[in-house]
């Protein structure tokens, strides 16, 4: 049952009543199911677990199917069967009750045939702990019970499709079985294991190995064979010898082998039968940083596939509660924070903000986060990427942040890098050899120097703050002194350039990123001051200090400010301003974001509010930042209010975009990408919930 509501659009009066946090059914625009890096990243993108095939962020198909035989009845409970699959006649879906999202968990609920079947994908991000965090492990779990008073005889079904393991379906795949410690383990894979041979947006990983981890526990039987589904559906029981005709293509239902386990709950009754397998995929060496190949961090000291594996199975019940635990407090954190519909926002895009990234080691052991971005170009470690994620980093742990600035500091560092401005990435993931964007290194034609020049001081003058020392910054002042300098000079009426915003086109004069380089200069003062430059800290103060006045009085345009310098009776959100609370700043006066707000009120949609007034489009992110500035909680409540009424009804059903039409609700572009990870900075501002949810500082 989704949300009945009514918005009179334009006033910012919210008419519709909210249920409470939890007591209201939402539906996703597409549910994580594995969510654990930019390959293994696996969703639903429909209304039902049955409804469609379960596809990578990229909209691939990577199907998964679940079977239930209930007293010899089959039924599905995961995965679209058009009839004819296998030869078979369809098989009923079970009837889906709910689904629920949590920060780490996506709850099914079904029933059939006096049976509740509940199902749950558990993807253990916890960002505290870079270890477990790394492991490329979602656990698959289910529990049934009666719902009738009877005793019913129950068998489950999972079935993998090697597609899982290649981009193409013409690529050949290999297939084994091994043991590990209590463990039976299925593996599939490419044959030619051609590592970081390729980099590109709508890719699929085609080296290393899909493993289903099966506990030897459970007395479950397993398969490698293309008969598992009708052998299960037609007798109860799988193949009996595997399939040993390889390499075979792994598309076209043709004869390469899938992996599927049949795991039996037996004579289930009012007491909760469990079960649970281990869905991982492991690469080796996963990124590909200026010319050397770097393992996962959680191989850094030689960690082996088995020995992750089995440390994953005999933590899984350990996990699993910390993790109900961490769902519940953080959950009840945000709505504490922002309200029911806060809360639900953060749920849905916690984990889709950590898969799009990979955590790696660095020879010395040095942890790198690398983004992917995920459907706009597929560059890594893109600069106005980690920007707008930044939020969530420096709340849940900001060694993760400087994760992803590490790399690219170094990177800005390097002769071959010969620009007074900060770099906009490292290349295209995987492979992070150097920038590819715009001019790349060779010319200043598309670049973003002041976009990313402001990023990068702004992110690493949060980072001394949020880490209380100032190391990072102490180690790259040579570059970060340039680019204070660049945005002196370039930065308070930028020439014409883009921004972030690259998708609405070059832009001349622009106020938002001015207030971007006004807001960089002010960090730059603390940075000086962090490192004991106080020479330097002065003269940026001095520099910093009159330039909101003259922002004021070059923006204003009768009851709020202009899109551009130079462009009277136009608007845009300003949401470059929530620096200025993050960091403590105080360079803008209040005046600014009130008159702001009062305008914005008038210019909301259906779907929120528009990044500015060349179009009905907007940035689910921006617009949470643009929320944050106004000190009315209504308002804030009424803009949330309508991006959840946006994720509950869009037609596009893909991992949550932050391109949309604020009338029509359709994607523009870009899904599945780490930006949305910007939603927690209400969360951010919240000095009691930093103090709970960021480590504890260790000096």
């Amino acid at each position: 049952m989704l949300v009945d509501l009514k918005l009179k659009v334009g006033t910012g009066i919210l008419l519709a009543s909210v249920a409470a946090f939890g007591q209201q059914q939402h539906r996703p625009p597409a549910v994580p199911l594995a969510a654990n890096d930019p390959y293994f990243s696996l969703w639903s993108m429909g209304d039902k677990l049955t409804d469609v095939p379960v596809k990578h962020w990229s909209e691939a198909a990577q199907p998964m199917v679940g079977l239930v035989r209930i007293d010899g009845q089959v039924y599905r409970w995961m995965g679209a069967m058009p009839r004819g699959y296998f030869g078979l006649a369809a098989i009923a879906p079970m009837q889906q009750e709910s689904v629920e999202v949590t920060p780490l968990h996506s709850r099914y609920r079904f029933t059939a045939a006096g049976i509740e079947l509940r199902v749950s994908f558990f993807t253990p991000l916890f960002p505290k702990d870079l270890d477990v965090m790394s492991r490329p492990v979602t656990y698959l779990s289910w529990s049934a019970a009666t719902t009738d008073g009877k005793t019913h005889q129950v068998e489950l079904l999972l079935d993998v499709d090697p597609m899982i393991a290649v981009n193409d379906a013409a690529q050949p795949v290999t297939w084994s079985r091994t043991h590990a410690a209590g463990l039976t383990v299925l593996n599939v894979g490419s044959r030619d294991q051609a590592t970081l041979h390729q980099s590109g947006d709508r890719m699929r990983i085609d080296w290393g190995y899909f493993h289903l981890a099966v506990p030897d526990a459970s007395r479950s039987a397993t398969s490698l064979s293309n008969d598992g589904i009708p052998s299960f559906a037609t007798s109860g029981v799988l193949p009996e010898s595997d399939l040993l005709d390889m390499p075979q293509p792994a598309g076209g239902h043709g004869r390469a082998a899938h992996l599927s386990a049949e795991i039996p709950l037996g004579a289930v009754g009012v007491q909760p039968v469990e079960r649970h397998v281990l869905l991982a995929y492991t690469d080796g060496y996963a990124i590909e940083y200026l010319g050397r190949k770097l393992r996962p961090y959680w191989q850094r000291n030689g960690m082996t596939e088995a020995e992750m594996l089995i440390a994953a199975e005999k933590e899984y019940a350990a996990l699993d509660a910390k993790g109900t635990t961490f769902d519940a407090d953080l959950m009840a954190d945000m709505v504490k924070v922002g309200g029911d519909d806060y809360g639900y926002l953060t749920a849905l895009l916690f984990r889709q903000t950590i898969a799009a990234h990979k955590l790696v080691a660095d020879i010395d052991g040095t942890p790198m986060l690398f983004s992917k971005e995920n459907d706009s170009n597929g560059c890594i470690d893109t600069v106005d990427v980690t920007y707008p994620s930044s939020p969530f980093f420096l709340l849940f742990n900001p060694e993760l942040l400087k994760a992803q600035l590490e790399p690219l500091m170094r990177y800005a560092a390097l002769p071959r890098w010969r620009f007074p401005f900060a770099p906009h990435d490292l290349g295209t993931y995987p492979l992070a050899d150097g920038q590819v964007y715009g001019g790349a290194e060779s010319n200043e034609e598309d670049q973003m120097p002041v976009e990313e020049s402001g990023n990068l001081i702004l992110m690493i003058a949060a980072l001394g703050r949020a880490e209380g020392n100032w190391d990072f910054a102490k180690h790259y002042m040579p570059e970060l002194t340039k680019w204070a300098a660049y945005l002196e000079a370039k930065g308070m009426d930028p020439e014409n350039q883009l921004s972030t915003d690259d998708f609405a086109g070059h832009l001349a004069h622009n106020t938002n990123l001015s207030i971007k380089a006004i807001e960089a200069l002010g960090a730059f003062v603390e940075i000086a001051k962090g490192v004991g430059d106080k020479p330097l800290a002065e003269r940026y103060e001095k520099v910093v200090r009159p330039l909101p006045a003259t922002w004021e009085k070059m923006a204003r345009d009768g009851d709020h400010y202009k899109l551009a310098f130079d462009q009277p009776g136009t608007w845009s959100q300003k949401y470059n301003l929530v620096w200025d609370r993050i960091l403590g700043l105080n360079l803008f006066p209040a005046k600014i974001t009130e008159a702001e707000w009062a305008f914005y009120s008038k210019h909301m949609e259906s779907y929120g509010l528009p990044l500015d007034n060349r179009k009905t489009f907007t940035k689910l992110d921006w617009e949470v930042w643009t929320g944050t500035l106004t000190n009315d909680p209504k308002q804030f409540q009424d803009l949330l209010h309508r991006l959840v009424v946006w994720a509950d009804t869009t037609p596009s059903r893909v991992p949550t975009t932050d391109w949309y039409d604020t009338i029509s609700g359709k994607q523009m572009g870009f899904q599945a990408r780490s930006v949305v990870g910007g939603v927690f900075i209400k969360a951010l501002l919240d000095p009691e919930v930093v103090s709970k949810w960021r480590p504890h500082l260790v000096h």
